[in-house]
């Protein structure tokens, strides 16, 4: 059972919770262009929870930011520009708007919502107070509710007032799919089922180097992928060509892989790799072994081989965890390497043979082109907090709902 509490638990939303006032915290900085929402994922992520307070008779107020307005109000980051698309996927149902959640306005309408009514609060980094964590900001904020719901894991990394400031100060739960998050990853670093296999992909070492740093001693086979490969390979002395690569974090790739030896994590490089000379659309591709690479050419993608090797390493493997894409899967045909270890892992997991957990946006992205996102266990659409949680760091919006 989770150590924190969640809308089933928490006895506000539960002895009482007709009319009770309940703050919602989500994320709701979605991209729009020409004012509308070019992809509602996150709202709805943010529905369960939200149709579940409603249906229970509690007045909800949602929360979140929009962008970096750094403490000062900028009209195009208004959250008002959001309500139709809100009211869409909720169903029809009105919105009230909060334009200064802080003033005695927004508790007057707050109160005059019917039980299972919403309103929106405006973008809450209009106000200095929020990214400063400030204590009488999150009171202020704290006056609008009864009882504080975080259904917002992709900012809980954050120590702000909306993430860990009000669950310091009320009454607080995960929301579903908070508590969702927060079971996956359960289930895939800190109790998981063993053999692990993570595969991490990216361009650069030094953006992941805490990642795999912390990943080597809880896996049991750590592949590296991605530009991050290069890396590692000339750590060793292999020849990689024009690639990207990060010298000068040589010998941070030699100290994870020698940490991996001594704690008996397998690190599974690149055997063969796709080559080009440039990386663009329309560019062609060849396979060759690692130690032919070129002067001329960039290693853009993992070779048949090595995805191959990899997709029998899932077989053997029962929990999974995915970061990073293995090569340059925007521009075909880089993404074969991508797609044949993603479609291996989807088939284990309809199988019920593995456990896969996938986070970070471009990871997403990939998946998605290779048709096999929703067949994953678990997709995280958090992006900095998935990959602080890869790290091995405290995410402060959680370490307050565990109190």
């Amino acid at each position: 059972m989770p150590r924190f509490e969640t809308i089933d638990t928490l006895s506000a939303l539960n002895e009482r919770a007709t009319g009770t006032r309940v703050l919602v915290r989500g994320d709701l900085n979605v991209p729009m262009q020409d004012g509308l929402v070019t992809d509602a994922t996150r709202i709805e992520r943010l529905l369960p929870t939200i149709l579940e307070l409603t249906k229970r008779g509690c007045k909800v107020v949602i929360m979140s930011h929009f962008d970096r307005p750094k403490g000062k109000v900028v009209p195009e980051m208004s959250l008002r520009a959001l309500i139709p698309c809100l009211m869409e996927i909720f169903g029809g149902q009105k919105i009230a708007f909060l334009e200064n959640p802080l003033g005695e306005t927004a508790k007057e309408i707050v109160a005059d919502l019917p039980n299972g009514g919403i309103a929106l609060a405006e973008n809450l980094r209009f106000f200095a107070g929020e990214e400063d964590n400030d204590e009488k900001f999150a009171r202020a904020l704290g006056k609008l509710g009864d009882a504080f719901v975080n259904d917002a894991f992709s900012v809980a990394h954050r120590a702000h007032a909306s993430t860990e400031g009000l669950a310091r100060i009320m009454p607080a739960a995960a929301g579903r799919s908070m508590q969702s998050e927060l079971e996956a990853l359960e289930t895939g670093l800190a109790n998981p089922e063993h053999p692990v296999v993570a595969v991490i992909g990216g361009a650069k070492v030094s953006t992941k180097l805490e990642v795999l740093t912390n990943l080597t001693s809880k896996v049991d086979r750590l592949v590296v992928g991605g530009a991050m490969a290069n890396t590692f390979l000339y750590a060793q002395g292999t020849n990689v060509g024009a690639s990207l690569c990060e010298k000068e974090m040589a010998q941070a790739a030699l100290t994870v892989m020698n940490n991996a030896a001594e704690v008996g994590c397998k690190i599974i490089l690149p055997s063969d790799v796709v080559v080009a000379e440039q990386l663009k659309l329309g560019s062609t591709g060849e396979t060759v072994h690692i130690s032919a690479v070129p002067p001329n050419m960039m290693i853009l993608d993992i070779g048949t081989n090595t995805a191959q090797a990899i997709a029998a390493e899932l077989e053997s493997c029962k929990t999974l965890l995915w970061n990073g894409p293995l090569g340059a899967f925007e521009y075909p045909p880089f993404d074969g390497g991508t797609r044949v270890v993603s479609r291996a892992a989807a088939e284990l997991t309809t199988q019920s043979k593995l456990h896969s957990i996938a986070g970070g946006g471009d990871t997403i992205a990939a998946l998605a082109s290779a048709n096999t996102l929703s067949r994953f266990s678990y997709v995280s659409t958090a992006g900095g907090a998935f990959l602080e949680w890869l790290e091995g760091k405290e995410l402060p919006g959680v370490a307050a709902l565990y109190g």
